[in-house]
């Protein structure tokens, strides 16, 4: 059972117990001729109600706090980060079900996305989407190839990683250029490790190619295929905290490009 059903669960119960006591346990207590008091349950109910009901809101159609678990995504997002994701970037879905019932926007080529993993729905991954529906993506000696054109990349010298980071200290810190901005991204390459090559697929509609910026060692689109539209929960774009090995102040409040 998943935590946003548990919460979907308890507030539907509070809420029903706040009305059942609006509609008839109130006022057959203020009719009594004794003096009753409001049944504990009910005061808690009706104390929480309004605050589980916020809570789901904001979590279900505003933002939802994740905290990054891997190193699949340095050096943009490191192992210990807390990010806020924008629930309603691609539309605004129904919790536990997550039937779309309005449309906004769909993603773009570098958009930073948390999903549900295909093979497994009940896991959240996190990773940058390379491929939209009808692209032709192929990664080839660590390089990256969109509707058979390179992805531009620049080398910026020699990463150098802190707490958990330092597992990637010595790997190539690169600025990698989608043809749709101007603005950079940054990757990591291991030259220590092979590459995972990709022969050249089509993203199929309704679909996106996603990979780690921590390229060699990223569990991704080209090891288990496209991600349904349907499995996306938001854009991240910020990181409120980052707690690895103590609190990094440095990281509060950065934004996610």
């Amino acid at each position: 059972m998943t935590f946003e059903l548990i919460l979907v669960i308890i507030t539907a119960i509070a809420g029903v117990i706040v009305y059942i006591d609006r509609s008839v346990w109130r006022p057959k207590r203020e009719r009594s001729v004794t003096t009753e008091k409001e049944p504990i349950f009910v005061e808690y109910a009706r104390s929480l109600f309004p605050v589980f009901l916020i809570v789901l809101v904001l979590r279900s159609f505003v933002i939802e706090p994740f905290r990054i678990p891997s190193g699949s995504m340095y050096p943009t997002l490191e192992i210990g980060d807390f990010i806020v994701v924008n629930k309603f970037a691609y539309g605004v879905k129904l919790p536990v079900t997550q039937t779309k019932v309005l449309s906004i926007d769909l993603p773009e080529r570098g958009d930073v996305v948390v999903f549900k993993y295909p093979n497994d729905p009940d896991v959240d991954y996190i990773k940058r989407v390379v491929g939209l529906p009808g692209d032709e993506i192929a990664y080839l000696g660590k390089l990256l190839y969109i509707n058979g054109k390179a992805v531009k990349q620049v080398y910026q010298g020699v990463y150098h990683g802190e707490a958990s980071g330092k597992m990637m200290t010595g790997a190539s810190l690169i600025d990698e250029f989608f043809a749709n901005s101007d603005q950079p991204h940054q990757i990591l390459i291991d030259q220590e490790k092979s590459g995972q090559d990709l022969m050249t697929v089509v993203v199929p509609e309704g679909h996106y190619f996603m990979m780690g910026d921590n390229r060699d060692h990223s569990n991704d689109s080209r090891f288990w295929g496209f991600v349904p539209e349907k499995n996306l929960k938001g854009k991240a774009f910020g990181i409120w905290m980052n707690w690895d090995q103590g609190l990094n102040f440095g990281r509060i409040g950065q934004g996610i490009n």
